[in-house]
């Protein structure tokens, strides 16, 4: 029996699995970030709890939500264990207690330093300046591991970024984020497309090509790279959706498909 699904709703699937039961994280709110977490707690992590950059901490959503109004409604609040402030939440995660951010990018190079800022030019006179970072790089900098989600395009997975917004291993020198004043054993710990997913060597802390869609190849993966990372000695198959996790995307998660809906169809 085939299945029919976009390459989105693939990357937020395969991100949703990742997701653990009884953790916290700390997410961007709205697109696959927050979508993802919102299939995980309809699917396999009833019990986790996120934070919102406005301040809502561990909120029990009612779906669906509206896509313009994911943050500070009645609906995105819902049942929140705390309504607080970004420097509350940033300070929850500076004391260690949030295990996961997730986040997305628009440049990201080897080493895991990503750019949400602007693309061309320079931070006054920038070719295209995008929404910036907002609490993105308080969440890169504090949460144990971050997740990063992008697309798999040439001019995304870049040798410098145009602007480094939030870090990642820096220069991948041994205790760079350390002596950056960053707390010890934080850092990038994936980053996925809709075609691959990437975690970090723990040696060089280089980008590390860990598994590939079904329906895309390693070579097809390095064409859209601008720098080789280190590839697994066994590239794994990422799972496509399944039915139920469809259903409840399509259903009760993203009901207009403004996020779901990007990216080519795909058919297995």
């Amino acid at each position: 029996m085939s299945i029919t699904f976009t390459e989105s709703e693939h990357q937020i699937c395969a991100l949703a699995r990742m997701v653990e039961e009884d953790k916290i994280y700390y997410i961007q709110a709205g697109g696959a970030p927050m979508l993802s977490v919102l299939l995980a707690m309809r699917t396999h992590a009833p019990n986790v709890a996120y934070m919102l950059e406005n301040g809502t901490i561990a909120p029990r959503p009612v779906l669906p939500l509206n896509p313009l109004m994911t943050l500070s409604n009645s609906r995105a609040d819902y049942k929140a264990v705390m309504w607080t402030n970004m420097n509350m939440t940033n300070w929850f995660a500076a004391i260690g207690l949030v295990d996961y951010g997730i986040l997305m990018g628009l440049q990201i190079d080897q080493w895991g330093n990503f750019n949400s800022g602007f693309l061309g030019g320079d931070y006054y006179h920038p070719g295209r300046r995008f929404g910036g970072p907002g609490g993105a790089t308080e969440i890169a900098s504090l949460c144990w591991r971050t997740i990063i989600v992008t697309d798999q395009e040439k001019r995304k997975f870049v040798k410098s970024p145009d602007f480094v917004s939030s870090p990642g291993y820096l220069d991948g020198s041994p205790g760079a984020r350390e002596r950056s004043g960053m707390p010890r054993g934080t850092g990038p710990y994936r980053v996925l497309t809709p075609v691959a997913m990437f975690g970090y060597d723990e040696e060089t802390r280089r980008m590390k090509l860990l598994a590939v869609s079904p329906w895309s190849t390693v070579e097809d993966v390095l064409n859209e790279m601008d720098f080789e990372p280190i590839i697994a000695d066994k590239v794994e198959v990422l799972e496509p959706p399944t039915e139920q996790e469809l259903t409840i995307l399509r259903s009760e998660v993203d009901t207009r498909g403004q996020t779901i809906g990007q990216g080519k169809w795909i058919e297995l």
